[in-house]
């Protein structure tokens, strides 16, 4: 019985053991491969070819399938920045960062010899429900955060009635007030838009036909959603009526035709939207950046948002996507996020995906896949079972590489895999055939023997000290994320303890590593001598991209998100303390820069 169902799981794309990170061997359990071939209906083919076996022998490449690489890279190296967008402080900004602010940080950079900024997941999240507020969990990937939109900056905007400066004191603190800001923020674009809108006309109906329906769907969508918060609905469609879960019912329709004003409203958000960040991508360009501007790509969506109201067939019900047990999330992790069906996106000819890679390369020079794993299979989770019970489900990863190189080389934009945890063997060769670029995390390269130096890192990869998702390099060296953990209940104290002795080790290397390349002024506390030999040493790495945070060239202590949590840590809301026109001036900062840029100056 167990063979019959290792045959039947395998035929639908089912792998049942995987090597997981620690080298051993998991084993799914039968209930999730039940439950997931149940999910699939148990017929057909989930859109991969696969045999029975321990796992399935990685796909090759298509032919010819390579992503695009400009020629300056060929022998040289480029470095960048990456920030949170809503973190950024300005005298200007609404209380969250903007796209005004996000071309005025990249002006300010490419004086510096910067080639990309990179930015948080610009993704459409839920205007009705302001606390959603992880980028990595949106309502749609194809449309963009209303919130960035700098109101000063648009056209109709009237200081005097929209500027309010007793309610913008009210949103200057050390994290970013959502619901506050949303308020704000779209009480002044409404009156602009009641001004504006016959001005408007024209270009915002070419902007609508352009982007079709998926568009006129999320706003449709947006509308209802904050209709139904409005009635104590809630904003995701799960919570809604039965008549209007159903995008194509006549009660929906009914709802467009009594409320055109408002989905208009939400079109012109949109529009605005793509205006101002296509003109940043121009200034980071014009300031002198090779590659500009450096976006994010969710690894799915919100189940309840507007992607998955708006097109059923295309998304998995009954199931979620994580990670298995490893050594950092022993119980495995449950991302919140709905599956896309392989088959489906085989059915439509890879069209799901052409397009969310075409909409985010509008503007981009660069683009970060979130779990590039995704290309070749996903972990599900069947609704009910535990984080570490679910079973990987494969991709059709010939044919999706072959999209993402297409789109990649029509919008002359690099791509870079985030290929961390649980690497399937011969996945990282695959991507470097592809001129797909991977993910170096100056932390976890380590070996029995401790750091790889990296000197040794491959060059086709974007290296750094840490991401949003780590500590930050202060807080790394200092301990104090290690204590955090501890605080909020992530770590108990004898594992707290090991890790303190374990993290003592490694920064006796790293200090040692420091001397012998002449940082000798490197110590035991953190200061600008050891944030410049830190990102000296990672940004001599051969890789090709190097990219360092905002929050560690100001020394900051806390990360922007943590793992694991939902409410204990303030996630994806923290501010930099520093507004823009005052960075310059920070002394960690300007050590920090310097560091880097003799390691990678421009050439001629």
């Amino acid at each position: 019985m167990a063979g019959d169902l290792d045959q039947l799981a395998a035929t639908h794309g089912i792998v049942r053991t995987y090597r997981a990170l620690d080298g051993s061997i998991s084993r799914a359990p039968d209930e999730a491969l039940q439950a997931i071939l149940r999910i699939l209906g148990a017929h057909g083919n989930a859109g991969a070819e696969s045999t029975a076996g321990e796992w399935p022998t990685l796909p090759r490449a298509a032919e010819g399938a390579v992503c695009y690489l400009p020629d300056f890279l060929d022998r040289g190296r480029a470095w960048g920045i990456t920030c949170q967008l809503y973190s950024l402080r300005s005298g200007r900004n609404c209380g969250i960062g903007d796209f005004e602010d996000l071309a005025r940080l990249g002006e300010m950079a490419a004086r510096m010899g910067v080639d990309l900024l990179g930015v948080n997941p610009l993704h459409a999240l839920f205007l009705a429900a302001p606390e959603r507020r992880s980028p990595f969990s949106p309502s749609i990937r194809e449309c963009l955060n209303p919130l960035y939109i700098a109101v000063d900056q648009v056209d109709g905007f009237d200081p005097p009635e929209d500027r309010d400066e007793a309610a913008l004191a009210d949103l200057e603190g050390e994290l970013v007030n959502y619901e506050a800001v949303t308020r704000y923020k779209l009480a002044i674009l409404r009156r602009i838009f009641s001004r504006m809108q016959e001005a408007h006309r024209d270009r915002l109906d070419a902007f609508i036909e352009r982007a079709g329906e998926p568009l006129r769907l999320y706003a449709l969508f947006e509308a209802i959603s904050l209709e139904m918060t409005r009635l104590g609905r809630g904003a995701g469609w799960h919570s809604w009526p039965e008549e209007f879960q159903d995008p194509h019912s006549d009660r929906v329709a009914a709802f467009a035709r009594q409320n055109g004003h408002e989905v208009r409203f939400l079109l012109w958000l949109q529009w605005i939207a793509d205006e101002q960040l296509g003109k940043a991508a121009r200034r980071l360009r014009d300031a002198g950046m090779r590659i500009g501007l450096y976006l994010d790509l969710a690894v799915g969506t919100a189940p309840d948002g507007a992607a998955t109201w708006g097109d059923r067939p295309l998304t998995v019900v009954g199931a979620e996507i994580g990670a298995p047990p490893d050594m950092f999330n022993p119980t495995g992790q449950k991302w919140g996020l709905a599956p896309v069906s392989p088959s489906e996106i085989a059915a439509r000819g890879f069209q799901p995906i052409r397009r969310s890679y075409e909409a985010i390369l509008r503007h981009a020079g660069a683009l970060r896949i979130d779990h590039a794993m995704s290309l070749y299979r996903l972990f599900w989770i069947p609704a009910g079972m535990k984080a570490g019970e679910g079973a990987y489900v494969l991709y059709p990863m010939p044919q999706m590489l072959r999209v993402l190189a297409e789109v990649s080389q029509k919008a002359k934009a690099i791509i870079i895999g985030e290929d961390l945890g649980v690497v399937p063997e011969g996945f990282r060769e695959q991507m470097k055939k592809a001129n797909l670029l991977g993910y170096r995390i100056f932390y976890f390269e380590q070996d029995e023997n401790g750091f790889i130096g990296p000197e040794h890192w491959p060059r086709c990869a974007l290296a750094c000290i840490g991401s949003h998702d780590t500590s930050t390099l202060a807080g790394w060296w200092t301990g104090s994320d290690i204590d955090c953990r501890e605080r909020i209940g992530l770590f108990d104290t004898e594992t707290a303890d090991q890790e303190r002795a374990r993290r003592r080790d490694e920064k006796r290397q790293v200090i040692e590593t420091l001397h012998l390349l002449g940082a000798h002024q490197a110590g035991e506390a953190f200061d600008e001598a050891v944030a410049a030999g830190v990102h000296r040493l990672v940004a001599r790495a051969p890789s090709l991209l190097f990219a360092t945070q905002m929050e560690d060239l100001l020394g900051l202590i806390d990360q922007p998100n943590m793992p694991g949590t939902v409410d204990e840590h303030p996630n994806w809301c923290r501010r930099l303390p520093v507004a823009i026109d005052e960075l310059e001036s920070c002394p960690i900062l300007r050590a920090v820069i310097g560091a880097i840029s003799e390691e990678r100056s421009r050439a001629p």
